[in-house]
Parts: C-alpha cells; structure tokens; sequence
C-alpha cells in the first residue's frame, strides 16, 4: 500500500464511524497489505482524530491471549488509541447507536503518574510509573465488516490494526489500587450480561502478567517515537473472549475485592 491508499482507508473508516455503515475487508482490497501498512492506517486515523480536535487519553493493547493469538495466526499482540470522547462513567448507559456491534472485553486498567518510553523499558519502570490499577471494560466496536458476504473470508489482525484496534470505549471501575497492593496475575472478573454469566478470566491470561503488555506497549511505541505519558489510561489487554451488547444490555463485571465494573446499552 502506498501513503494515498492509507489516506483512503483512514478516510472510509471514519466515515463507517460516523454513519454506521461497516466498510469491506482492507485485506481483500490489498490483498499485499502488512502490519506497517495497518499502523499506517491507524496513524491516519489518529491525525484526522486530533484534527476534529480530539485529545489522546490513552492506550489500548489487544490478541494478549494465546487464545486470540493462534485464532489469527499471529504471535503478537496489537494497540490502539483511546481518545477523549471514549470514556464512559462506570455505571453509565451507551445511547442506542453510537456503535454499530459493540462487544466488551473486562481488562485491567493502568491509570500512569510519570511518561515511560523506549526499547528498553522494563517491569520495574512501568510499575514505578504507574499511578494506579483499577477494573475496567473495554467496548469494542468494528467498523470493518467481521467476514465478506460473498467470499465468507474473515478479517485478519491487518484490518483490525487498521481500524484503530477495534477500540471504541473504556469504562474505569469503582475502585483504584497502588500496583502492588494485588498479585494482578490472579485479579480476575466474572463478566455477566443481562444477570447471566457470559466470561470469566484472571489476568495472567495476558501475556501472563498485566505489566508485562505494558512493558511491551511502551517498547512497540519506542519503535514509532512515542511514549506513554502522564495521566493517560492503559487497558492492558483482555483475560475473557468478547461479550457480544445488542441494545438492552446491562454488563456487570465483578473483580471481586479488586472492584466492579457496570455499562449498559440503550
């Protein structure tokens, strides 16, 4: 792909996004496309973003999961951008339209005190810069169609890259924690949809220890001359499959003593 055709993809996305018409599968139309060509697209996504004058609060990471990994044939996780007019109060209610399939995954979140960067970032630096943890569901939304309808060939991790991580929202739980005060390797969430148990996960399912996706975020972006900084939210990437939201669902995710979490779809 060349810097016009990520221009394009960008610009048909967001228009997905505006109107809620899913577009077709990126990899289909560039069949060559690769994972630089994703955070390409990506990258454009974010200049147009900023343009509107959105604000970057954050960063997601997503594929953690060994699960996630072998389904897409990668070995690899991704990320995506969180920007202002993606956070949710805990407890708050999506208005009917604003996504067009949304799905949320329960993760936990690193809130940072202090920016961290480059290749050799470690586990102690991300937790001396950490300012707190606390539950958090991330909303996933696709703008890109899940298959093609007339060939049934599926998206690929190229076309999620692309479309900005499918990232759509956070929702920050009811407590915060110092990073030690838990072993975030056995913080788990029993996710529940309409009162009804969908997922249950503990967070050594990410990369086997939250901090380390972290640790990898803050090297990937190294690579693009970026940092994390201050006060901005880091999902740190999902321990239980997507929970599917139609309208009318209320989600509850328990983390037990480590807090709670609750969104609703209108």
């Amino acid at each position: 792909m060349n810097e016009s055709d990520h221009a394009q993809a960008a610009a048909d996305l967001l228009a997905a996004e505006s109107s809620g018409a899913q577009i077709g599968l990126l990899t289909l139309k560039h069949p060559e496309m690769g994972m630089d060509d994703a955070y390409a697209v990506q990258n454009a996504i974010y200049r147009a973003k900023l343009a509107q004058g959105r604000k970057v609060v954050g960063w997601k990471i997503g594929l953690t999961s060994k699960a996630m990994q072998y389904a897409l044939n990668i070995d690899i996780p991704d990320s995506g951008i969180l920007f202002d007019d993606m956070v949710f109060e805990h407890g708050a209610t999506v208005p009917k339209g604003r996504f067009i399939q949304p799905r949320i995954e329960a993760e936990i979140a690193f809130v940072m005190k202090s920016s961290i960067g480059g290749a050799d970032v470690t586990r102690d630096d991300v937790l001396a810069a950490t300012d707190y943890v606390a539950p958090s569901i991330e909303i996933l939304d696709t703008r890109i169609l899940r298959a093609d309808p007339e060939t049934g060939v599926t998206r690929k991790v190229y076309d999620t890259i692309s479309d900005n991580a499918a990232n759509a929202g956070v929702v920050l739980g009811d407590k915060q924690h110092k990073v030690d005060a838990f072993d975030l390797r056995w913080v788990g969430a029993i996710t529940s949809r309409n009162g009804e148990v969908e997922e249950t996960g503990l967070g050594a399912g990410v990369l086997n220890d939250p901090v380390e996706s972290v640790v990898w975020l803050a090297q990937r972006m190294a690579q693009y001359g970026q940092s994390i900084e201050p006060g901005q939210i880091i999902l740190s990437g999902s321990f239980i499959r997507p929970v599917e939201c139609p309208s009318g669902t209320d989600i509850h995710a328990d983390f037990g003593a480590f807090g709670c979490v609750d969104i609703s779809f209108a």
